[in-house]
C-alpha cells in the first residue's frame, strides 16, 4: 500500500499525505455488525474531565470485532477487507461454514478467498488463531490473550507483531514489539502473523484540522498558562520558574516512572527501557 502526496495548493495539503486504499474491497460495512459509540468527550460517569483534549471529531458506528477467536474449527472465508474509523489497522469481514459472519483483524498480506480457521489442529498460516502452546518457537503472533477466554489484549495496532521467544512451564516467553520480554499463560490465544497496514505509521496529518476530525482537541503548553491554571505559568517572559517540567498536578514530566507494584511485575522479565 503506498503513500499518496498532494501538491501545495493549499498550506494544508504541502504536508499532508494519505493511504492509498487499494487493499479495501468493500467500502460498506456490513450492518449485522455495527454497533452504537458514543462519545464520551474525556469524561467518566459522574460527568468529570478524566482525559483531557478530547471532543468532537466524526461521528462513527463501531464494528464488533471478534477478539476472541473462540469459533473453534469451524473454516471462514475472508469475505472482504475493509477500513475501520475506530482503529488504524484494517479489519476482514469473515464468512463461516455455518453462516455466521464475523469481523477480525486483518493480518499482513491475506487476502480475499483465502480460508482461515482457530483451534488446535490449525496450520501455522496468518490469520489462523491458536493457544500459544500449539504455536512453533520463532512465530511471529498478533491479538495475544493476557487471560485465557477474555479476548485479544495486545498487538492489536497497525504493523504491529510479537514474537514467540520460547515456552517453560504454563507460560510462553513473548517478546513485545516495544522490546518488552513478557511471560504470558501458554493457554492464552494469539493469531499467526503481522497486522497488516504496516504504511501507517507514515502518514503525515498535514493540519490541525485533521487532528480535530480524530476527536482530539488543542493542547496548550503549561509555560503560557497563568500561575493559576499550571505550575510553570506566569512570568515575565518565558520562565519555568526554576522548576523541573511538571504536570498541572505537580507530578514530573520528564523520566519519573509513575507505574506502581503491580501483580503483573514479576511477568515481566526484561523491561523496553534499562533501569
Amino acid at each position: 500500500m503506498a503513500i499518496k502526496q498532494f501538491k501545495p495548493y493549499t498550506p494544508g495539503r504541502r504536508f499532508m499525505t494519505v493511504q492509498k486504499n487499494d487493499d479495501i474491497t468493500k467500502k460498506d460495512p456490513e450492518r449485522s455488525l455495527l454497533a452504537p459509540l458514543h462519545k464520551k468527550g474525556g469524561r467518566n460517569n459522574r460527568g468529570r474531565i478524566t482525559m483531557r483534549h478530547r471532543g468532537g471529531g466524526a461521528r462513527r458506528l463501531y464494528r464488533v470485532i471478534d477478539f476472541k477467536r473462540n469459533k473453534l474449527s469451524v473454516p471462514g472465508k475472508v469475505a472482504a477487507i475493509e477500513y475501520d474509523p475506530n482503529r488504524n489497522a484494517r479489519i476482514a469481514l469473515i464468512h463461516y461454514l455455518d453462516g455466521e459472519k464475523r469481523y477480525i483483524l486483518a493480518p499482513k498480506d491475506i487476502k480475499v478467498g483465502d480460508t482461515i480457521v482457530a483451534g488446535p489442529e490449525s496450520d501455522i498460516r496468518p490469520g489462523n488463531a491458536l493457544k500459544l502452546k500449539d504455536i512453533p518457537v520463532g512465530t511471529m503472533v498478533h491479538n495475544l490473550e493476557l487471560e485465557p477466554g477474555r479476548g485479544g489484549k495486545l498487538v492489536r495496532a497497525a504493523g504491529t507483531s510479537a514474537q514467540l521467544m520460547a515456552k517453560e512451564g504454563k507460560y510462553a516467553y513473548v517478546r513485545m514489539p516495544s522490546g518488552e520480554l513478557r511471560l504470558i499463560l501458554q493457554e492464552c490465544m494469539a493469531t499467526v502473523g503481522q497486522i497488516g497496514n504496516e504504511d501507517y505509521e507514515n502518514v503525515s496529518l498535514g493540519k490541525a484540522g485533521k487532528t480535530r476530525w480524530l476527536g482530539r482537541r488543542p493542547m496548550v503548553r503549561g509555560m503560557v498558562m497563568n500561575p493559576v491554571d499550571h505550575p510553570m505559568g506566569g512570568g515575565e517572559g518565558r520562565s519555568k520558574s526554576h522548576k523541573h517540567p511538571v504536570s498541572p498536578w505537580g507530578t514530573p514530566a520528564k523520566g519519573y516512572r509513575t507505574r506502581k507494584n503491580k501483580p503483573s511485575d514479576r511477568l515481566i522479565v526484561r523491561r523496553r527501557y534499562e533501569k
